[in-house]
């Protein structure tokens, strides 16, 4: 079964950081796309960042550009999200997903299994 460990969150104060982790397992393609997503309180699930097994390639949410940082390790199937200079509006449900794909997907729709979430919340 395929299953996605979501761990990191906790409770910072504005200007900190976290890193999160998405700790992927039981499947084996030749390439994917892991995802994280937030979602705020009475708000939608959006995307943050997203990155590529097959060559690290990223995307990230024009929110966070400058501040947050994908980055993958390969041989842990592993892929993390370092926070830094963190916002109250931060606050959230941070989810990851996998899109079975070669494509650098980032809308919700594309993402095939989720794992489940972990808080982040920033205090002013």
């Amino acid at each position: 079964d395929v299953q996605l460990q979501a761990s990191g969150g906790g409770l910072v104060q504005a200007g900190g950081s976290l890193r999160l982790s998405c700790a992927a397992s039981g499947f084996t393609f030749d390439d994917y796309v892991i995802g994280w997503f937030r979602q705020a309180p009475g708000g939608e699930r959006e995307v943050v960042s997203c990155i590529r097994r097959s060559d690290g390639s990223t995307y990230y949410a024009d929110s966070v550009k400058g501040r947050f940082t994908i980055s993958s390790d390969n041989a842990k199937n592993t892929v993390y999200l370092q926070m830094n200079s963190l916002k109250p509006e931060d606050t959230a449900v941070y989810y990851c997903a996998v899109a079975l794909t070669q494509y650098l997907v980032h809308t919700l729709s594309s993402y095939d299994y989720w794992g489940q979430g972990t808080l982040v919340t920033v205090s002013s």
